[in-house]
């Protein structure tokens, strides 16, 4: 029996498979019947189904133009900056349907600053049918309407505010204030503070918020020998509910001693503190007191604690100094960081052509007078001084004798006239009461103003703590060069024959604008 030999199967041979094919009822393009939802091709479904349907294309952003901050429903108040990523989230949440569609991506589009529109491009995806996934693109624009918040609304309200910071110093002159103004505006201190207002001795800084000005006291403390105290006082109480309503006050008294004042110590007190002659000069006022002997170069620190323990008051301040001329200077090779002892001969600039009276004395600054020079210092010989650490310096065997006729404090430069700077100071908005100070008030203050603006010129470690600024008037002057005659440029330009000290463009900052803060030049 014969039996036939299967045939072998050819690779290939089989038949392939066709999906079913339908018509867009729309265009009528061949689409897969089996995949393809609605019967749609994927450019019908691009022009046919909207994802975006049910989001709002327009919408209404409120910003106080005090404080420039944006509403966030339904009371709060952020800060957001132009085209960042705060104010584009703000403006995400302010639309209805978002959260049905996923978003890709959202840009800001460039709008003109003054139309007070602003315009988003927003990109959603979302799946149109079975297996069909459509992204779409649309622009929403939103109004920026002015609305004020209750913070600034409370600014310009009065007695509105819940904490004050008090500044007090009691010392004849601002100096002080000055420098610590500087401070302020270098590490933006002040931006919580809702007024600012001039008191005798000192300032008050109000805010709206207690933990503001707890964060004020911080940074002062930070920064200069203060004492703090704190009261508050009741302002209402909800007999329901229990809640207390205060107000806060924190008073800071500064220490009442200065750059360049002429401090006697207790006796005690310089035993204590490195057995330090007791009669000395304030070099630097920092986080302490220092304290410098000009007849051997010893200095020595007194810190917070230590000065508020037994308080005491400079024997002289700046507006008793008096200019003396060098007549001669010898180094004595002893240095001491940026100090030069040296024994120098000097008269008093009034007495010259009339006697021959001379002292002499050692000092620090042996390293910038010269025979010649100009230096202001403190006459001693001959002063009467109403101060009892003093009284008993005079009364004291071992120091009696070593009180010196001149104490010599800082070089004198001799400016010929009222020069312009190429550099400036911004200054604080401050509110200056109710009644305006009187023209010997106002001169004194202009006077404190000019003695603090040649200190930031003589003294290069006063000023690297503080942000100084190019003044305008000399990108003007260099502006109006050009067909100017020479003489009215030479009245312009600073006098080179004066040998003031000058502060190199380096050391300045480029200019910019800041709303809070006044120029000064």
């Amino acid at each position: 029996m014969e039996v036939d030999t299967p045939a072998p199967l050819i690779q290939g041979a089989q038949r392939a498979h066709t999906n079913a094919t339908i018509l867009c009822y729309e265009c009528g393009t061949p689409i897969d019947g089996t995949t393809s939802a609605g019967a749609l091709c994927n450019e019908c479904i691009k022009t046919t189904v909207d994802i975006s349907q049910g989001i709002q294309r327009e919408a209404t952003l409120h910003t106080c133009r005090d404080c420039e901050r944006w509403l966030q429903p339904p009371n709060q108040w952020v800060t957001a900056a132009p085209e960042s990523r705060e104010l584009l989230a703000l403006c995400l949440r302010k639309l209805r349907g978002l959260s049905k569609v996923r978003i890709t991506d959202a840009s800001f589009i460039w709008t003109e600053p003054h139309s007070r529109r602003i315009k988003v491009k927003i990109t959603l995806q979302q799946e149109a049918f079975e297996g069909t996934i459509l992204q779409q693109t649309f622009d929403v624009e939103y109004v920026v309407a002015n609305n004020q918040c209750p913070d600034c609304a409370k600014s310009f309200t009065a007695n509105t505010w819940r904490a004050v910071v008090q500044v007090r110093q009691k010392v004849p002159h601002k100096r002080t204030f000055l420098y610590l103004e500087q401070l302020i505006l270098k590490h933006s201190a002040h931006k919580e503070t809702i007024n600012i207002k001039e008191a005798k001795d000192g300032l008050d800084f109000f805010y709206s918020q207690r933990n503001h000005a707890e964060k004020f006291v911080d940074f002062l403390t930070s920064v200069a020998p203060v004492r703090t105290k704190k009261s508050q006082e009741l302002i209402s109480v909800d007999i329901h509910t229990s809640s207390k309503s205060y107000k806060f006050t924190f008073s800071i008294e500064l220490v009442p001693i200065c750059k360049d004042d002429l401090v006697c110590l207790p006796i005690k007190l310089a035993k204590q503190v490195g057995n330090i002659a007791p009669l000395t000069l304030c070099y630097r006022v920092g986080t302490s007191v220092n304290l410098i002997d000009p007849n051997t170069l010893q200095t020595t620190d007194i810190s917070t604690p230590i000065y508020w323990r037994s308080p005491f008051n400079s024997l002289a301040d700046v507006h008793e100094l008096v200019e003396f001329i060098v007549m001669d200077i010898e180094a004595t090779g002893v240095q001491k960081g940026r100090f030069f002892l040296a024994e120098a001969t000097v008269a008093r600039a009034s007495d010259l052509g009339s006697n021959e009276s001379t002292y002499f004395t050692r000092t620090h600054l042996g390293g910038v007078l010269h025979p010649g020079d100009s230096v202001m210092g403190y006459h001693l010989s001959g002063t009467n001084f109403n101060n009892p650490q003093f009284e008993a310096l005079e009364e004291s065997n071992a120091h009696a004798s070593t009180i010196p006729d001149v104490i010599l404090v800082k070089k004198h430069y001799e400016r010929k006239k009222k020069r312009p700077r190429n550099w400036r100071l911004k200054r604080m908005n401050k509110d200056k009461g109710e009644m305006l100070p009187r023209k010997q008030d106002k001169d004194r203050m202009d006077t404190d103003y000019e003695m603090f603006l040649r200190d930031v010129e003589e003294d290069q470690e006063l000023r690297s703590t503080m942000a100084l600024y190019k003044a305008q008037q000399a990108k003007k002057n260099k502006d109006q060069m050009e067909g100017v005659e020479t003489a009215s440029v030479a009245e312009t330009v600073e006098t080179e024959g004066d040998g003031a000290p000058k502060i190199d463009m380096d050391e300045l900052l480029d200019e910019f604008e800041d709303l809070d803060v006044d120029d000064d030049q």
